[in-house]
């Protein structure tokens, strides 16, 4: 661990509680927060609900505190020793778990910078409170192009703004700017969090991963050019198992009537697990991806044509385990050294092809597949950057 010499106190607003039950999505706010606490800051995390927010475990509408939300939320906070650094704010101060509001303002005024993770948080005066307030992009291309057309400004009231495509601003990169000054930067994990696994998986292990065949986003046209979806880019793949004759399991977050799509999938030699089950909390999405052979990632046409450098938190936890990741190209050989550990390709034979590579070398990919962790996303090293670039550190 490397602790800093004084460490700044650091609010992060994010949506845990809007999405329980999904480990990854659990996972992206955890290595920011344990990672910061591994490095001496005092943090806090802000979140809310709304009452059409709440579920209970059967996916109806409830009271917050029977809701699914809430149960989730307060043991991912008291599993990570996070108890006392939250603040859960429900229905505009009608009920505030965690710290009081005063305490949250409190702790904003005295904080070296709250981070805005997508814009989450609009309430103006606990924004108001924070010194410094950095607007996070996490899905870039999205809110960069709707700012651009006039369809929404993700940005306004921030003083900084920080984002994870790191070619954004550059020649071959067509994510508009906006006029802003973008600090590029990676996401983190925690790597005691995220042990290396000594023992390879068994030969007939499948290659997994784990996402949303949609997403909660539309298709975005700028500039005479669509951006799509994972569906999109992932249909062009859809002939995987059966010329490579490997194992593929997705669990995909797919509507039950995308019956031609699944079908597709079925058919096409592809495995569907029910990602409510193998990875409704962080534990068990943890263990999913150690008992996998790796990752095969097919991502959003957004991030391939953009080309901004975006790689998924996801695709770091595969390979802080020790497995490889074989990943659509979205820029990445501008930015980390790739062919062992990190497998890129473009096309369908691409895609073929490097299957073949991490098979027939599999034990030197899983090696490398922990180097590029240790070396590009460990927390300490990371975060520490970001603190530094942000003038806190």
């Amino acid at each position: 661990m490397h602790a800093l010499a004084t460490p700044p106190s650091i609010a992060i607003a994010g949506s845990l509680a809007q999405k329980p039950c999904q480990g990854g999505h659990t996972w992206q706010f955890l290595n920011y927060l344990l990672g910061l606490r591994r490095l001496g800051c005092d943090v806090l995390f802000i979140d809310r609900l709304e009452p059409g927010m709440c579920t209970d475990n059967r996916g109806d509408p409830c009271a917050v505190e029977e809701s699914v939300n809430l149960r989730y939320f307060l043991d991912v906070m008291d599993h990570f020793g996070l108890g006392d650094s939250f603040t859960l704010d429900y229905h505009r101060g009608e009920r505030v778990y965690g710290r009081s509001r005063r305490d949250t303002e409190a702790f904003l005024r005295r904080s070296g910078a709250l981070i805005n993770v997508m814009g989450f948080l609009e309430d103006e005066d606990l924004l108001g409170c924070a010194p410094l307030r950095v607007f996070l992009d996490t899905d870039p291309g999205f809110g960069q192009m709707w700012c651009d057309l006039g369809q929404a400004d993700l940005f306004r009231g921030h003083d900084l703004h920080v984002t994870i495509a790191e070619n954004i601003g550059k020649e071959e990169c067509s994510i508009p700017t906006c006029g802003l000054k973008w600090i590029t930067w990676r996401q983190p994990i925690v790597l005691e969090q995220w042990p290396v696994q000594a023992t390879l998986p068994a030969e007939g292990a499948a290659f997994t991963s784990i996402g949303s065949w949609r997403g909660p986003y539309a298709p975005v046209e700028h500039r005479g050019k669509t951006y799509g979806l994972r569906v999109h880019e992932f249909r062009k793949f859809i002939g995987l198992p059966a010329l490579t004759g490997e194992r593929f399991e997705l669990a995909l977050d797919i509507h039950t009537a995308e019956v031609r799509d699944i079908s597709l999938l079925v058919e096409n030699g592809w495995t569907l697990a029910d990602p409510t089950v193998v990875a409704s909390d962080a534990w068990r999405y943890r263990d999913y991806i150690q008992h996998s052979r790796g990752e095969f990632m097919a991502t959003k046409g957004m991030y391939v044509e953009t080309q901004g450098g975006w790689f998924s938190e996801r695709s770091i936890c595969y390979l802080a385990s020790g497995r490889p990741v074989v990943a659509q190209n979205t820029g990445l050989s501008r930015l980390y050294p790739l062919g062992e550990g990190i497998v890129a390709f473009r096309t369908l034979d691409e895609s073929v092809a490097a299957i073949a590579e991490v098979q027939g070398n599999y034990a030197r990919h899983a090696r490398a597949a922990r180097d590029l962790a240790e070396a590009y996303f460990d927390s300490d090293k990371v975060l520490t950057d970001l603190l530094v670039k942000l003038s806190l550190a």
